[in-house]
């Protein structure tokens, strides 16, 4: 029970991809379920290990906290290269796994912060918070339309092995615009998730922690 890490996270949300790289290399975790976007009980949750009160947050067994989830899934790479989910240092696709690692936190995870709560940014106008809400998606389409342009997928984005941003654009991509506009403005990247949906050693674990319910898709 000494070497359990413990996941701060919530079904469908930035959690997931770290909770499925977590069950990818074997580690053993327990879950504090924290939909914090349901209100202030919910990020109190969090707040002792994140001031943000934000998840994901992932406590380590020795007790370190590691934050943002881009951070998260690195790291847990780097530490179980075993499991062969991100290049090594030395390996010709560093470069390209640690930009598009950042884009997607950086470019489209972060507008999610605005599109939540518009009235963080505009007060109570209804319309002013209508205007951010269609910007904010248009703004996450056309970076999933420039990544899209920049990269060139094999199996996975970065050639024929999956790593931890496979998974990451996977569940970022089932947010809003949702997937049927991520296929019209990805359609390099279309099959790559489609593959990671399918995979079989995640099925289970999709069905529990972002199932495909009916419409998923937008």
């Amino acid at each position: 029970m000494g070497m359990v890490f413990t996941l701060y996270g919530a079904v469908g949300s930035g959690s997931v991809p770290v909770e499925a790289t977590l069950r990818l290399i074997g580690l053993d975790y327990r879950v504090v379920e924290a939909p914090t976007w349901e209100g202030e009980a919910e990020r109190d949750k969090v707040a002792a290990v994140n001031p943000m009160r934000q998840v994901p947050a992932l406590v380590t067994p020795g007790g370190e906290v590691v934050t943002e989830s881009a951070a998260i899934l690195i790291w847990l790479t780097d530490a179980h290269p075993q499991a062969r989910l991100s290049p090594a240092l030395d390996d010709p696709r560093r470069a390209q796994f640690l930009r598009w690692m950042s884009f997607i936190p950086a470019s489209i995870y972060s507008m999610f912060w605005v599109r939540d709560e518009p009235s963080r940014l505009v007060g109570d106008d209804p319309e002013a918070q209508a205007e951010i809400q269609q910007r904010t998606l248009d703004r996450i389409a056309a970076c999933w339309r420039m990544m899209d342009s920049q990269v060139t997928p094999g199996r996975f984005l970065l050639g024929e092995e999956m790593t931890v941003l496979d998974l990451y654009v996977a569940v970022a991509s089932r947010w809003t615009p949702r997937r049927r506009r991520f296929y019209a403005e990805a359609p390099g990247m279309a099959e790559v998730v489609r593959r990671v949906d399918a995979l079989p050693a995640l099925q289970d674990f999709w069905a529990e922690r972002f199932p495909f319910d009916d419409g998923w898709e937008g």
